[in-house]
């Protein structure tokens, strides 16, 4: 198996008729990094994809696979393999010949395109379904049938397209620790393209937020959840209270906060005061929402103990409150 190459996009851009879909992005993926690209549908994180792969031509810019420019090569010769949303597996073919397919495409014997099949289906413990049809499998074991196909090329980047928007919330979750686990042993790059701030949370090294065509913040999970660049960041992460203090925007996590019934009771520097409009039982947590006396959306993410110990209901008076130290000022929107 190749390991993976780095990638680089230098100011790639694509329009439609005039209008802009990936708008002049510039990043570089190291060999062997598991990243997702992330943000809100229409955000051009699918035609940032379908560019790499060499579905979509790129209107500017370059992309770089190791030391070769790419622009022009056609996908089977770039390295790179498509997982498709769809798993699009053929369902008169058995799981063995979905898997062999490409190799049959370029060329391969029989025999030998049936070894490499039944390799890449060990590896993806699938080899006891090898002579089933698509129709026979669940969703998951389908997933695993995709991966495999996509693999059997032996590609240095694998390209993902929300592999796990059609699996149950169980499956997804197994699933993507699945994908992490081959990505480790593959040691290839992966991109895997998501609207699923969780799912990005917990496969990525590298994480890219994409908006209207542009890349708001790339960093680890950990450095975009903890300090987002923008406030749109922050409020597609989820889990952060943006305010205006003292002139500037800023957000404070709302696992950080306290939740009180009163703000002259809250034994924190800064607080805001509201209406509880909602109160979420999480198991561990409980989420509570209030509307700002200011207009502004509150959330306070409190322990279960902690908030059995003083509740609050909707319709109540409540606070939060956050010290100084816990407070990240933002900048604007890319």
């Amino acid at each position: 198996m190749s390991r993976g190459a780095d990638l680089e996009l230098a100011s790639v851009t694509k329009s439609y008729s005039g209008t802009v879909a990936v708008d002049r992005i510039s990043i570089r993926i190291p060999a062997g990094t598991y990243c997702c690209l992330l943000g809100p549908s229409g955000c051009g994180k699918s035609s940032t994809l379908r560019m790499i792969a060499g579905h979509e031509e790129i209107s500017d810019g370059d992309i770089v696979i190791g030391n070769r420019v790419v622009n022009g090569e056609p996908p089977v010769k770039r390295g790179t393999a498509m997982m498709f949303q769809s798993y699009a597996l053929f369902p008169h073919l058995s799981v063995r010949d979905n898997v062999a397919f490409s190799l049959k495409m370029r060329g391969a014997s029989k025999a030998d395109r049936h070894k490499r099949a039944d390799e890449m289906l060990e590896l993806v413990a699938m080899t006891p379904y090898a002579d089933r049809l698509p129709a026979q499998l669940s969703g998951g074991q389908q997933q695993r049938v995709a991966l495999a196909r996509s693999l059997v090329t032996d590609p240095v980047i694998l390209l993902l397209d929300e592999p796990l928007s059609a699996l149950d919330p169980f499956l997804r979750i197994r699933m993507r620790a699945e994908l992490k686990r081959f990505q480790r042993e593959l040691g290839i790059t992966f991109i895997h393209v998501t609207h699923g701030q969780e799912e990005a949370m917990a496969l990525a090294d590298l994480a890219v937020v994409m908006n209207h065509g542009k890349i708001e913040q790339a960093g680890t999970p950990q450095e975009i959840f903890d300090r987002p660049a923008t406030e749109f960041v922050a409020k597609f992460m989820g889990g952060h209270n943006v305010i205006d203090l003292g002139g500037k925007r800023v957000t404070v996590r709302a696992d950080k906060v306290a939740l009180g019934a009163d703000e002259t009771a809250m034994p924190t520097v800064h607080t805001r005061g509201g209406t509880v409009t909602s109160v979420e039982y999480q198991g561990y947590t409980v989420v509570v929402t209030l509307a700002g006396d200011d207009q502004q959306e509150l959330l306070a993410i409190v322990p279960e103990r902690t908030f059995f110990a003083s509740p609050v209901e909707p319709g109540a008076r409540a606070a939060i409150g956050w010290d100084s130290r816990d407070i990240h000022e933002l900048a604007a929107s890319a």
